[in-house]
């Protein structure tokens, strides 16, 4: 039902209609007429009218005993438009979305359309609900309250509460039987595949729409889907239009739009204006004029309509996470209206002031209840006994929240606290004499960073002062400048109106809330009696309060009016010319200051993502830690966020770079001082500053522009203007510098073994969720978090993820702290009211100092009143660790720093906390750090967690990391310098690779390789491998080797079908200049780029495409592999290049005796060897390997460094056997000495022996810094690293990095490759030894001798793949065995390939496209076919696409299967250029179906003409449903089947319809609202929640909205159903064509599904045909697997069709892994 009044007021004139976008989505024959509304005065008439809605029977849906035919699902389309910076905007752009659609209405007789934006997150509903007319003419109307820990009328005052407003209908469920004349036996139901969407309502509730009356009646239900609702969740709010229309329920689409467009008018004429201030008083004042009845039995309910339910029997429309909700305002119509805990009676319970005992207590009680009507309902209530009538007052008053504290300082703070996080301003009541001086710390602090406060000082009466009288001091103007206003009130008579007390309070807050926003104090004299003590008065004093006394406002409003810049030629002048400033900024910058709402974090981003301009996000601007949103993966490139340039600016050169010519500043001032500096730098220039108050904040005073405004307001007005985007290679130039230094930092941080401070600060945002806020504390912390925070990504799937999309790539957190004197003291208790006032839980960080500041905080903590838990981390490093970093701690004898600096103090914080009754946990690992914060988050008790630290390392660890940023800043400045591109070439595309080819080399090896045990027989050895050749669009050839070893689970097939994969993925790809600083940009290439997981790639694949790409960038840049690596080392080492090399370790195999091992090693030693690694575990006892390393060491001496390696062939106690007998034979090193990695260290410690790390690494994640952290061990003194078992260069970095950092040694080692590879290896060890050098150097370390790498396999090249000699030999100079640095600089430019050793090369495969022209009873279908693969091939595989696939999305894996199968996909009917024709007759009673039999008999004609034997189908989706059915219908012409996310279909008879008539319903709103639209919604659903991360997500929608054959598609939608296929549950149990099933990880309900027919087939039967049946589980990835994680696929599918008798897959090498249910 939808109650409507006759005339409409007027829409307030932003929402007047406008032209209409050009660009229209619905398309229909004619257009249609809408009734016109009358433009009258802005009233509503009491004539009201019933309108009819669509109603469904719901909701949740059961199709119990209703025939097909009676069961009518409809699908609602949803179309999310871009984020608004408003919620004024978000109502414009519904508007002009709905404004469009009537231009171009749907032709469907029934419909359900909804318009969703989001909306700045700050609570606005319960603002909205109350802006409603007393008269509304339009219904439901209601608020609801999310808040759902016992919320009451007092905390609906008390700070923000997030909830919906909703009003008008547009969808009804309601029991029929309720519905009077509603006998129909259709039922009609809603599907909705969006989980925004939400109905409301009431269980047990009748609601007659025609009396208009609502009983309670159980069983019964009342639900409804609002016209218009705002919901508001913790990071996003989302406005929301919902039209639905239904011919047959008298509801025409015109009426639709008819009540859509009142229920819009009226809600966008009133409502309190985003730029308008409005207070929780004015709330109360029309809550208490509502006609409504509290009702505390009832609950309203909140649900979100998604689809669900058991997977084998229904997909039902269920009520999803359904939550029932104890405070609301509900009205059904004008007369009847219900609430729960929003009444607070304080009409019946408000004082009858003439009962008030004393006059005292008379201005006391109306000084309190006037603090109410304007909002103010916390206060903060300090013991004393002048203060006793406010005291009383503010205890007795039924919406007023009291805290009290015995420190009046704290107390103080807390109320500055509060005041921060709701914006409302805290009474502060204290008694007279110092308690008023113990306010000013925080008077001074509220004042200075403008936060509202109200004080309320009782005093002597004027007799009593300057007299001697007890406890009286004079406090007029006590605070003097600092506060805002000021006035002492007379004492309390009924000689003066008590008008004057309620005048007073109303100007005092006025002044506190207008800008510039601050305390202001009223001074309060009171004679005796303070308490209740009765004594007459005269109620003649409160004459003229009797309108006050009957309503609930306040007695004196204060108007703002509101003047647009516009409106004023002389601002507008003024803003015109900082917009031409804008406009012509050639190097802007960005700067956020403190911010200190939601919705101004939320204006920034907007104005960011706008200008695209460098950012730089001060820690307090709510941005610093901003969160990432998992469907945003190109966020850094959207807006370049600088967030390392306090670090950046270290280095000298930077400095002199970074120059910005216009700067906008929005918020207040920043941290960083070295910013700050560089600003100064930048002047003379542009500085524009925004803030919303009118004090200066310009120390460097240089500020060009002061444009006192809010930062929506300036956004508003910026948004509007057209800015040119310039200098793209300066915002690359601080891309790299800012990736280069932030990777630094966090390498450094995450390094660092032991828990720093900075890594603190580095990680907190983990802790962090869109429910919590962060108070930061001064000193040190601040700086650090400024200095090392980051921003974060979440695991789970926000609302804003699933509706910002890429508009918007991520969200910001509330972020505060005291920065106004920026002083320690009274940070507890600040943080304490900052819970209570922004209604979040928070996490604070303090520092030991500030913590024992304000311990009496802690009782303040105690109370927990009406707030959510919070988290206090504190950094005791014993004292003021700040000090350390001034230069006094250089000049100043460390007992007196430490006395009267660092005031160094032995205090237990964890016997504090227990005198408090507070939990604390102390931490002293990162680990431990982890879960504590963890558990504290998940925890409902407050916490204080103690992380003990030093105050000398502390200042030593920062010096570190100032220094490696300084270097990491030269090195990008390196790079950058470099970079000779013009300007108009795109952010991120400074190369594109123009071709890729292959070339598969077999050479001869004159030894055994020791990597494996060869039988004693075989005399011929050969390496096999491929050399990849990458030519870039300048004509630049760069290649790379790619030679996988059988030990680490690749072989050369694997291989070869992944370089054919990446032949097709990289052609024409972009390569980003950053990928040779190997700071992660390998990864974040491969998978932004190429679109498949980094992880997904075998470690030699990747290995030898980094090795191309960087051997490509170097000859494009007319330099060397080595100098584009470390380019600062260029102009220094270019000249004597000719004479660097790198040391050479020997590798020997120990087979033979002693003696004759011995003489081999004398051999290596006099060829110059200064290093020999010994292979050892490969004879029968430990014994005999310790006799070979004994006679070694005799034979070379002591002066030749001797390894070891183990290969993990031993147990532990072999392992201690053979370190006992060598303990004396002065050993390197032993690399894996034992099988269990998990007794290296126990080894280290038993033994004695030096360790270094080789299989133990080869399985490290892909960022290795947190498995490493384990094997700091000093025991561990050095890490083996093989290039292409550990994955490339970029991960090889990485590790070796992390070894030098706790100097121990990076051993490069390669592993039998040619001398293409071992040339890269050469120049890579070299980068690594430079590495090491400016480590060591920076670190203060001396730095040991050149290490010698594990090259020695180039003597097992009896062959080689290139033409040139291999420079490794004597040189003459040291007489040593080295590799030159220039000679293998020659051989990778000057590369040519023998010829001689190639046995094959690949330079790409054509794809054969032809048509098909196929029959069948009552189709003709022409089938678009693609083929790659040679015919004669034995093997046959046809690929089959899913729902809005096309077969072109096989492509990429047909090619790299086809050297295996030939492969085939086809578009299936409906999709792509495959074209229908219906031949039977279009009068037919019944026409013929595109049923899966049909399909699966096309499927079948196919094959029998494309080859006569079988074939091997792969299926994805609906292609999987068709391939399982042809496996089981046709087996003689199947070999086998890959179901990718695929199901047999329903078995249950009630899921099968509900699934046809969802199915039905979504193929009619294809053809009715066009393809645009209905990907729009089919993507926004929960199964694709992985794909919506996928880097070419965009891409793919894209390519799915090329279909032209609507028709056929919603043909195909609906005939292919899996409501009508038959279940093929049964036919699985006797399946004989072998089948293998795979999920995607996160695809949950295709898992479950998988699972069952995994059990179905009866896997478990000891028989052969059950032993070919497979199920395999792919990780990193969803419900389309092919397009999110290809690479497994191609494997999987390749083993299945070459070997069908395996049962078990093995794993995707260590990368990938797979799961079998059993």
């Amino acid at each position: 039902m939808l109650l409507l009044i006759d005339n409409l007021p007027i829409p307030f004139p932003s929402l007047l209609p406008k032209p209409h976008l050009k660009n229209h989505v619905f398309r229909a024959k004619k257009a249609i007429q809408f009734p016109g509304f009358p433009l009258k005065n802005d009233t509503f008439s009491c004539n009201l009218k019933m309108v009819n809605v669509v109603r469904f029977d719901g909701p949740v849906m059961d199709p119990t005993g209703v025939e097909d035919g009676e069961l009518v699902v409809e699908t609602c389309i949803t179309r999310t438009l871009p984020p608004s910076l408003t919620l004024e905007h978000g109502l414009q752009s519904i508007k002009e979305a709905v404004e469009e659609l009537k231009s171009n209405p749907p032709r469907a007789s029934s419909g359900v359309l909804r318009f969703q934006v989001a909306v700045p997150p700050s609570a606005k509903a319960l603002n909205w609900f109350c802006s409603q007319p007393e008269s509304s003419g339009v219904f439901p109307l209601f608020f609801l309250s999310k808040e759902t820990a016992s919320p009451t009328c007092k905390s609906l005052y008390l700070n923000a509460v997030r909830g919906v407003f909703g009003i008008g209908t547009a969808i009804s469920f309601t029991n029929s039987s309720c519905v009077p004349g509603e006998l129909s036996s259709t039922k009609r139901f809603l599907s909705n595949d969006s989980v925004l969407m939400s109905t409301y309502g009431f269980l047990d509730i009748n609601f007659n729409t025609e009396l208009s009356s609502v009983k309670k009646k159980d069983g019964s239900f009342y639900f409804f889907i609002p016209l218009i609702e705002l919901d508001e969740h913790a990071d996003i709010s989302i406005l929301a239009a919902t039209l639905a229309w239904c011919d047959s329920y008298s509801c025409t689409f015109e009426q639709a739009i008819h009540s859509y467009e009142s229920a819009f008018y009226q809600a966008s004429s009133h409502f309190w204006p985003t730029t308008e201030r409005c207070h929780s008083g004015r709330v109360r004042a029309v809550i208490r004029k509502l006609n409504v009845v509290e009702d505390n039995t009832m609950q309203m309910a909140y649900m979100n309509i998604s689809f669900g339910g058991r997977v084998f029997e229904a997909y039902t429309l269920e009520l999803i996470g359904a939550l029932s909700f104890m405070q609301f305002c509900f009205k059904f119509s004008p007369t009847i209206g219900v609430a729960r805990n929003m009444l607070d009676h304080a009409n019946e319970t408000t004082y009858s002031i003439q009962d008030c005992a004393n006059i005292n207590a008379v201005w006391a009680s109306l000084i309190v209840e006037e603090c109410s009507r304007l909002g103010l309902t916390y206060f903060c209530v300090a013991p004393g006994s002048r203060s006793t009538p406010l005291a009383l007052a503010a205890s007795a008053h039924p919406l007023i929240a009291c805290i009290s504290c015995f420190d009046e300082r704290s107390l103080a703070f807390h109320a500055i606290g509060y005041s921060r996080g709701s914006k409302k301003a805290a009474v502060i009541i204290t008694t007279s004499g110092t308690a008023v001086s113990n306010l000013f710390p925080a008077v001074v602090e509220a004042s200075q960073d403008f936060v509202p406060l109200l004080i309320l000082s009782a005093d002597r009466p004027p007799e009593l002062l300057d007299c001697g009288a007890n406890q009286s001091i004079n406090q007029v103007n006590h605070f003097g400048s600092f506060v805002r206003f000021f006035f002492s009130l007379p004492p309390p008579t009924d000689q003066n109106p008590a008008r004057m007390v309620l005048t007073t309070l109303d100007s005092a807050l006025h002044w506190a809330t207008s800008p510039p926003i601050g305390p202001v104090h009223i001074n309060c004299p009171f004679r005796e009696p303070l308490d209740d003590n009765p004594e007459k008065w005269k109620s003649s004093c409160l004459e003229g309060l009797d309108t006050w006394m009957s309503n609930a406002e306040p007695f004196t409003k204060y108007i703002m009016v509101q003047h647009s810049y516009l409106c004023n030629n002389g601002t507008q002048g003024q803003m015109k010319e900082v917009l031409e400033k804008i406009q012509r900024a050639n190097k802007g910058l960005l700067l956020v200051g403190a911010i200190s709402t939601e919705d101004e974090i939320w204006a920034v981003l907007h104005v960011a993502k706008y200008l695209q301009w460098p950012v730089v996000a001060d820690i307090l601007s709510g941005i610093r830690l901003r969160k990432l949103l998992s469907s945003s993966p190109e966020v850094e490139e959207n807006i370049v966020f600088v967030d390392y340039l306090d670090h950046v600016l270290l280095s000298d050169s930077v400095r002199d770079l970074v120059r910005f010519d216009v700067i906008v500043q929005i918020g207040s001032r920043i941290t960083s001082k070295r910013i700050s500096q560089m600003l100064v730098k930048c002047f003379p220039c542009s500085y524009i500053l925004v803030n919303d108050h009118p004090n200066r904040h310009d120390p460097s005073h240089f500020v060009t522009h002061r444009i006192q405004s809010s930062a929506i307001e300036f956004a508003n007005i910026l948004l509007k203007a057209q800015i040119p985007h310039r200098s793209r290679k300066w915002h690359d130039y601080l891309r790299a510098l800012n990736m280069m230094v932030g990777q630094e930092i966090s390498f450094q941080v995450f390094a660092e073994h032991s828990l720093s401070e900075p890594y603190i600060a580095h990680v907190i945002s983990e802790a962090l969720s869109f429910e919590s806020a962060l108070f930061i504390g001064n000193s040190m912390v601040i700086r650090d978090a400024d200095m090392y925070g980051y921003n974060w990504r979440s695991d789970t799937h926000s609302v804003a993820d699933m509706i910002l999309n890429t508009e918007l790539p991520c969200t910001g957190i509330l972020v505060a702290g005291n920065r106004g004197a920026s002083g320690i003291d009274g940070l507890l208790s600040t943080v304490v009211g900052f819970a209570v006032g922004c209604n979040k839980r928070v996490l604070c960080m303090v520092g030991d100092i500030s913590f024992l500041h304000d311990t009496n905080g802690l009782a303040i903590l105690k109370q927990r009143m009406l707030r959510k838990p919070i988290t206090i981390l504190v950094i005791n490093n014993r004292g003021g660790a700040i000090f350390s970093f001034l230069p006094v701690a250089d000049r100043t004898d460390p007992r007196v720093l430490n006395q009267y600096f660092y005031t160094s103090h032995n205090i237990s914080v964890q016997r504090l906390c227990e005198a408090h009754g507070v939990k604390h946990l102390e931490v002293k690992t990162k680990m431990e750090l982890h879960e504590a914060l963890f558990s504290s988050q998940e925890g409902d008790t407050d916490c204080v967690i103690e992380v003990e630290s030093s105050i000398d390392a502390n200042a030593t660890f920062h010096s570190y990391i100032r220094k490696f940023a300084c270097r990491a800043a030269e090195h990008a400045l390196g790079f950058v310098s470099k970079l000779s591109l013009p300007e108009a070439m795109s952010q991120d595309c400074h190369y594109k690779i123009k071709s890729t080819s292959y070339s598969l080399y077999r050479i001869r090896l004159c030894a055994p390789p020791t990597s494996r045990v060869f039988d004693h027989d075989r005399t011929r050895f050969y390496r096999e491998g491929f050399i990849l050749s990458l030519i870039l669009e300048d004509g630049s050839i760069g290649y790379g080797e790619v030679a996988p070893l059988e030990i680490c689970q690749e072989n050369l097939l694997d291989v070869e079908e992944q370089l054919r994969f990446l032949f097709h993925a990289t052609e024409g790809a972009s390569i980003n200049y950053f990928l040779p600083m190997l700071k992660s940009s390998f990864s974040s290439w491969i998978w932004k780029t190429l679109g498949i997981p980094a992880c997904s790639l075998f470690p030699s694949v990747r290995c030898g495409l980094e090795m191309a790409i960087l051997n490509a960038i170097a000859m494009s840049q007319g330099s060397s592999l080595l100098n584009i690596l470390h380019p600062l080392r260029e102009r220094n080492e270019e000249k004597s290049e000719k004479s660097l090399s790198v040391r050479i370790c020997a590798l020997l195999d120990s087979s033979g005796t002693p003696e004759e091992v011995g003489c081999i090693a004398t051999d290596l030693v006099k060829e110059g060897f200064t290093a020999i690694k010994i292979k050892v575990a490969r004879r029968a006892d430990p014994v005999e390997d310790a006799a070979v390393i004994q006679e070694v060491r005799k034979k070379v001496g002591c002066h030749i460094e001797l390894r070891v390696d183990a290969n993990r062939s031993w147990t532990y106690e072999q392992a201690i056997k053979f370190g006992f007998l060598v303990k004396d034979s002065n050993l390197q090193y032993i690399e894996e000495p034992v099988q269990d990695e998990a007794d290296i260290i126990r080894f280290c410690e038993e033994s004695g022996l030096p360790v270094a790390l080789d299989e133990t690494i080869d399985n490290s994640p892909e960022n290795p810094l947190n498995m490493l952290v384990k094997y700091n061990h000093p025991g561990i003194v050095a890490l083996v690293i093989k290039p292409t078992v550990i994955g490339g260069f970029e991960r090889a970095a990485i590790i070796a990095r992390w070894a030098q950092r706790q100097g121990k040694l990076a051993v490069i080692s390669a592993a039998f490759e040619s001398g293409l590879a071992l040339s890269a290896y050469i120049l890579f060890s070299c980068y690594l030894d430079w590495q090491n050098a400016d480590t060591c150097k920076l670190m203060n370390n001396n730095l040991v001798s050149s290490v010698a790498h594990g090259l020695g396999t180039f003597r097992w090249l009896e062959e080689d793949v290139t033409t040139d000699l291999l420079g490794i030999e004597r040189n003459p100079s040291t007489g040593f065995i080295e590799a030159s640095v220039a000679d293998a600089t020659h051989l990778l430019h000057k590369f040519q390939m023998n010829h001689n050793f190639i046995l094959r090369t690949f330079t790409g495969q054509k794809v054969l496209r032809y048509h098909l022209a196929l029959d069948s009873d009552d189709f003709s279908f022409t089938i678009n076919v693609q083929e790659i693969g040679q015919r004669n091939n034995d093997s046959t595989i046809l690929f089959l696409h899913g729902f809005l696939g096309t077969n072109e999305e096989w492509v990429p894996i047909m090619h790299a299967i086809s050297e295996s199968a030939r492969c085939i996909s086809v578009d299936l009917p409906g999709h792509g250029e495959t074209k229908i024709k219906n031949r039977a007759d279009d009068k037919a009673a019944l026409q013929p179906t595109l049923s899966i039999e049909i399909m699966a008999n096309l499927m079948f004609k196919l094959i029998e003409h494309i080859t006569p034997g079988k074939v091997t189908l792969v299926g994805y989706s609906m292609g999987a449903r068709i391939a399982l059915y042809m496996a089981l219908k046709f087996g003689d012409k199947i070999e086998g089947a890959v179901i990718l996310s695929g199901s047999p279909g329903l078995e249950d008879a009630v899921a099968r319809k509900i699934r046809r008539a969802k199915d039905d319903s979504k193929a009619c709103s294809l053809v009715t609202h066009g393809l645009q639209l209905f990907l729009n919604t089919w993507y926004s659903g929960g199964l694709w929640k992985s794909l919506r991360r996928h880097p070419n997500f965009n891409q793919i929608v894209s390519r799915r909205s090329l279909h032209n054959d609507l028709q056929g598609l919603a043909r195909v939608l609906s005939d292919l159903s899996s409501g009508r296929q038959p279940s093929l549950w049964e036919d699985l149990k006797h399946c004989k064509t072998p089948l293998m099933l795979v999920v995607g990880e996160e695809d949950e309900k295709f898992k479950l599904v998988a699972q069952k027919m995994w059990h179905e087939i009866d896997h478990d039967r000891d028989d052969a045909m059950s032993k070919l049946h497979q199920m395999v589980v792919v990780p990193n990835c969803g419900h389309a697997i092919h397009l999110e994680n290809p690479l497994p696929i191609i494997r999987l599918v390749r083993q299945f069709v070459t070997n069908k008798t395996i049962k078990k897959i093995p794993h995707f090498a260590s990368h990938t892994q797979t799961k079998k249910w059993n």
